[in-house]
């Protein structure tokens, strides 16, 4: 293992996590957190693992070890959330998940004594809360973010409901997964090591499909039911929180039941609100004056600080407020709606509709496109490449906009793409 003693491991992961579409900018705050989270040699092994998914022989043949060596290695990383697994028949595959959504997160979703979650918990704090550089590349980078707010099926009128596709619903999301877990909130857990945690409910972090299947297997969630999950949404919901999910339509991933105080993505939403960090729903509170008795309430529903009161010029109620919307700021979630005891909020549709990529690797795609990373995506460790891969990622970048096409194109310089996206224009009815 000569090959690692080269540079440090934990400057190695860092290089290799920063091929990803979402990265983690290097600082001593970075190699403190890796540090706590797993040995420098360790780090050093996961730096040469791939991008896409791998079996144990590829990680064999990357490490240079023998393959049962290498299988106890993958196994002990997976035990601690740091790799994800997925069984199929004999054949098991891993997958190295960003920081976040990822093992940053479920390195504090179970209460855990193999590692100082207290000490990771202020190693978080300040390299997400004070440091803003990678929760400004997470959330602010690009066009195509992590994350889209989900509405409150039960604030929309019965006519506005008729009007959610049922990838816009987070019991929807439920209902169809093939696995769920609840974990415990990473962001609470967090602050409630740094005595800043609100009185929402801790273990109400969802997980579904094959992230679920992993993390339940090692006991950083436990399986729960399509029945048990729908009430905890609506519980969520009754407490003002919002949903916050996976940006794709098909197979999501996650949803947390977010509050204002303590989650990462409604911080970036109020820090960041010019640069869009959270996808929104396709709707958008309205507010009838003539009915809103200005008391607050709304305002302090609000997650994001979208709503606020101004003076209502009232000749005849010289100390009576009116609400103001910020619609830069509004994710459409419908928290207001609920809150509000007068009925004055209803829900209206968007002018435009928002846009959601289809699966996790069109979105990681079109990520990869707006920072400038897809060659190291497509070239990712060549001897490892499978077909089935490429075919998905280059299925992804024909579903791209032109304009993202050519980006693509640019980026790879690939004669084989270039037929490949002429034969497509040649194919289209516009053409």
């Amino acid at each position: 293992m000569a090959h690692l003693t080269a540079r440090s491991g934990y400057a190695s992961l860092a290089e290799r996590l920063n091929r990803f579409p979402q990265g983690a900018p290097p600082s001593e705050l970075l190699f403190k957190i890796l540090g706590v989270l797993m040995s420098e040699r360790e780090a050093g092994l996961v730096a040469l693992l791939p991008i896409r998914p791998f079996t144990a022989s590829d990680a064999a043949a990357a490490w240079r070890l023998p393959e049962a060596e290498t299988r106890r290695q993958l196994e002990a990383l997976a035990d601690r959330a740091l790799l994800l697994d997925a069984h199929q028949g004999d054949e098991t595959t891993y997958v190295l998940p960003p920081p976040m959504a990822g093992f940053f997160e479920f390195s504090m979703m179970r209460v855990r004594e193999d590692v100082d979650q207290r000490l990771l918990a202020e190693l978080f704090y300040q390299y997400l809360n004070v440091e803003d550089d990678f929760i400004r590349e997470l959330f602010a980078e690009g066009e195509t973010h992590l994350g889209r707010a989900f509405v409150d099926e039960a604030a929309l009128s019965e006519n506005r409901a008729l009007h959610v596709l049922d990838y816009e619903r987070a019991s929807e999301v439920v209902r169809t997964a093939s696995a769920i877990g609840i974990g415990t909130c990473y962001c609470r857990h967090k602050m409630e090591h740094l005595g800043r945690a609100c009185d929402s409910p801790m273990e109400i972090c969802l997980t579904f499909n094959g992230v679920a299947d992993s993390l339940v297997r090692h006991e950083f969630a436990r399986r729960a039911d399509v029945a048990e999950t729908l009430d905890l949404l609506d519980s969520a919901r009754g407490r003002g929180l919002v949903q916050f999910g996976e940006n794709v339509r098909e197979s999501v991933s996650f949803i947390c039941n977010c509050c204002g105080c303590c989650c990462e993505a409604m911080i970036a939403q109020r820090r960041f609100s010019a640069l869009h960090p959270i996808h929104t729903t396709n709707f958008m509170p309205e507010f009838d004056l003539g009915v809103c008795a200005g008391c607050g309430k709304c305002v302090s529903a609000c997650p994001v600080g979208a709503v606020g009161l101004v003076a209502a010029h009232d000749p005849h109620r010289p100390a009576r407020k009116r609400v103001d919307l910020d619609e830069t700021l509004c994710l459409g979630c419908g928290v207001c709606v609920r809150m509000c005891a007068k009925d004055a909020i209803t829900l209206r549709e968007r002018p435009e509709r928002v846009i959601t990529p289809l699966d996790s690797v069109h979105r990681v795609v079109l990520m990869a496109v707006e920072r400038g990373k897809l060659a190291e995506l497509v070239f990712d460790r060549h001897h490892l490449a499978s077909h089935r891969a490429m075919a998905a990622i280059l299925g992804a970048v024909l579903r791209l906009p032109p304009l993202k096409q050519a980006m693509a194109s640019r980026q790879l310089r690939s004669q084989y793409l270039e037929r490949l996206l002429e034969r497509r224009r040649a194919s289209s009815p516009t053409h």
